[in-house]
C-alpha cells in the first residue's frame, strides 16, 4: 500500500500569510467590471497540473490561453504573440518568477502581470515588478476579481516590439 504524505486540500480558499505583504501587491487597482472573454493570457508555471486547472478555470471564462513551463519559454512565446496579461508562478526553474516580470516590464511597461504563488519571499520581495500577487491556494472567484481588475486597465493586448538577441536567457541583464 501507498501512504499519500502530503497535506490534500479539500477546498480553494485562501491561506492566512501571517501579514506579510508588500507594498507593490494589488497596487491601483479598481473595482470596475470588465469583460474579460476573448483576452489573452501567458500562463507561466513549472508544475503541469496546475497550468491544466488554471488553464481549465480561464478557458471556461472564454480566455484564450498560452501556456510556458518556464520564464525562457514564456520570454520566447511573448516575443511572438499579443498579450493582455500574464500569469506566472514564483518559484520556477531557469528563471523566477520576478526575474520574468522585469524582463516582461522592460518589454512591456504597461503589461499587467499576475503572480500566483505559495511563496512567503515573493510577498515579502519590495523590488518585484507584479501588479497583483494571489497566494496559493486561492479561490477561483478572487481569480475571476482579480483578473477582471487588471483588466480593466488595459484596451489593448501587448506585443513585444524590438527584442534583441540580449533578452535571451542566457544573458543576464545588471
Amino acid at each position: 500500500m501507498i501512504e499519500n504524505k502530503h497535506s490534500v486540500l479539500t477546498g480553494f480558499e485562501p491561506r492566512q500569510n501571517d501579514g506579510a505583504e508588500a507594498s507593490w501587491i494589488g497596487r491601483g487597482l479598481s473595482a470596475e467590471h470588465v469583460e474579460v472573454r476573448g483576452k489573452r493570457i501567458l500562463l507561466v508555471d513549472d508544475e503541469e497540473s496546475l497550468r491544466a486547472c488554471l488553464r481549465m478555470v480561464l478557458e471556461l471564462d472564454g480566455l484564450q490561453v498560452t501556456e510556458a513551463s518556464n520564464g525562457a519559454e514564456a520570454l520566447h512565446l511573448f516575443a511572438l504573440g499579443e498579450f493582455d496579461l500574464v500569469i506566472t508562478d514564483f518559484q520556477m526553474p531557469l528563471m523566477e518568477g520576478n526575474e520574468l516580470a522585469v524582463k516582461l516590464k522592460r518589454l512591456a511597461p504597461s503589461l499587467p502581470i499576475l503572480m500566483v504563488t505559495a511563496s512567503g519571499r515573493a510577498r515579502r520581495e519590495a523590488e518585484n515588478p507584479v501588479d497583483a500577487l494571489l497566494s496559493k491556494p486561492f479561490a477561483v472567484t478572487e481569480l475571476r476579481c482579480t483578473l477582471r481588475k487588471l483588466l480593466s486597465v488595459r484596451e489593448e493586448p501587448v506585443q513585444a516590439g524590438f527584442i534583441s538577441t540580449l533578452e535571451s536567457p542566457s544573458v543576464t541583464f545588471a
